[in-house]
């Protein structure tokens, strides 16, 4: 191929998967020579809510479809640079007819980058063709038939990735392109007990999933030690695109089940739609980044302590279930959605900090981190959204209930594990002489509680409830179930 031919672009983002990737599907049903392209952004790697963890799992899943498209003498270009820099750099060598990808429900910095990408293709005369993903749409200003088009997307044929010869860029031609790139060093440390990335690995989990995990996935879905491994634990490969929802809805579909597991396999497949209906809310209310939904609740000002933030990010709170919790979301990457709650609420009702001053901490820590599930997620937990219920979590109400054998506190605080599990529990109650009988010292070993839990919580119920009745709460509350839920709720009546 001569310098400036035509080709198309194919941009990879949060889709990083050959199979039922329509951008990659529409590049290659045009005339033009594809070149697939995943640019890691300088925007994003100096980005806050990021870390190595997020990274090494993108690395991964790049090696991981380099893998698959060596059947067609081709790869990824993956180079680190800004996305209009980078097109430019390829324009040096062809001329670019179309770019194609995903729309993206990302950050602030994401949404910003669009805009000024657009602007570029533009002046450029380039077309760029953005994909529905994973039935999130674009530009809606409610919900009005949102589920019933939710599923017809999700039982729509899946995009086949069968590319003819020469459709895609070669070897050859990738190579060129790197000698004027910082091509990305995609290698990733070989032990650690992260996940993996990368649609193989997706499928190894989603397949063992289906096989038999999912039989206990409503028994243990709120127990933080059974729950890894009776969960699908698939997230990531979904927040990272190496799987698409509409395969694994199709693949929980297909499942032949007994009347028993259908209903486990009926709760998993609700999780899929509640996914991509907290993207959706974010998609169209992206100030949810940066405040609350409900500017009822702009006015509530809590005083930060950076002793009780740092006490929370390092596991060091005296209260053992939210301390082991963090430790193994610190270490892992994931606990299940209970604790994630419970962290969430321990931050912003017990300690009373806003929940803007947890949003990059944990964001950093989950490895399946999603903008469209977090921001909203963690002002629902914060009780900020009016119109949801409030829950504020008792850690020590939900140990005894769903860690009845303190095995995952054990684990994760090893140094309450040579005490009686109802200790375990709560270590505060001790006595001096129960402390000397087990050579265990309260405030050294294990820290004492750094907040009377019941008068905190008593503290931000009382607030959190009245604000309910404030004018501007219940206005702003009207115009969320409006735009966002009303059709939902609606629709959920219907089907009782």
């Amino acid at each position: 191929m001569s310098n400036r031919d035509y080709i198309n672009v194919v941009w990879l983002k949060r889709d990083l998967r050959l199979q039922d990737n329509e951008a990659i599907s529409n590049a290659l049903k045009t005339d033009k020579p594809t070149l697939l392209l995943y640019v890691f952004e300088h925007i994003l790697l100096n980005d806050e809510h990021y870390s190595t963890r997020h990274f090494n799992f993108i690395k991964e899943s790049i090696r991981d479809l380099n893998a698959q498209l060596e059947t067609y003498n081709t790869k990824i270009l993956a180079v680190v640079s800004d996305v209009t820099s980078a097109f430019n750099q390829i324009q040096e060598f062809y001329s670019i007819d179309a770019v194609f990808s995903h729309m993206e429900t990302g950050l602030l910095v994401t949404y910003n980058r669009d805009k000024e990408f657009t602007r570029y293709c533009r002046n450029n005369f380039i077309d760029w063709i953005e994909s529905e993903n994973n039935g999130v749409r674009r530009g809606l200003k409610n919900r009005d038939h949102w589920f019933e088009n939710w599923e017809t997307y999700m039982n729509s044929a899946i995009e086949v990735f069968e590319p003819n010869e020469n459709q895609l860029l070669d070897h050859k031609a990738i190579e060129s392109l790197e000698s004027v790139f910082k091509v990305a060093n995609l290698e990733t440390p070989a032990n650690t007990i992260f996940q993996k990335g990368g649609s193989s690995t997706g499928w190894k989990y989603a397949n063992t999933f289906f096989q038999s995990r999912h039989e206990n996935y409503m028994l243990n879905i709120s127990k933080p030690e059974a729950s890894r491994q009776s969960c699908s634990r698939i997230s990531p490969y979904i927040a990272w695109g190496n799987l698409s929802i509409r395969q694994v809805f199709q693949k929980a579909k297909e499942l032949k089940t007994n009347a028993k597991d259908k209903r486990h396999i009926a709760a998993f497949k609700s999780r899929l739609r509640w996914q991509a209906h907290f993207i959706q809310k974010f998609e169209m209310e992206h100030t949810m980044e940066e405040a609350s939904i409900n500017k009822g609740y702009h006015k509530l000002k809590k005083t930060i302590s950076e002793s009780y933030q740092k006490a929370w990010k390092e596991g060091l709170t005296g209260f053992p279930l939210v301390d082991a919790s963090m430790r193994c979301l610190v270490q892992t990457g994931y606990v299940n959605f209970r604790m994630r709650a419970m962290l969430a609420s321990f931050f912003t009702h017990i300690l009373w900090q806003p929940w803007q001053n947890a949003t990059t901490h944990l964001s950093q820590q989950f490895l399946d981190f999603e903008p469209g599930i977090h921001f909203p997620q963690l002002q629902m937990q914060a009780g900020e959204t009016g119109i949801n219920n409030l829950r504020i979590y008792n850690p020590t109400v939900n140990s005894l209930k769903y860690d009845p054998d303190a095995v995952f506190i054990k684990k994760w605080v090893p140094e309450l594990d040579k005490l009686d599990t109802l200790f375990v529990h709560e270590p505060y109650l001790m006595t001096e002489m129960e402390q000397a009988f087990y050579n265990f010292k309260l405030g050294e070993d294990y820290p004492e509680p750094i907040v009377d839990i019941k008068v905190n919580r008593k503290r931000a119920s009382d607030i959190l409830w009245n604000m309910k009745d404030d004018p501007v709460v219940r206005r702003e509350s009207f115009r969320i179930l409006k735009r966002h839920t009303i059709s939902e709720r609606n629709r959920l009546l219907k089907d009782q």
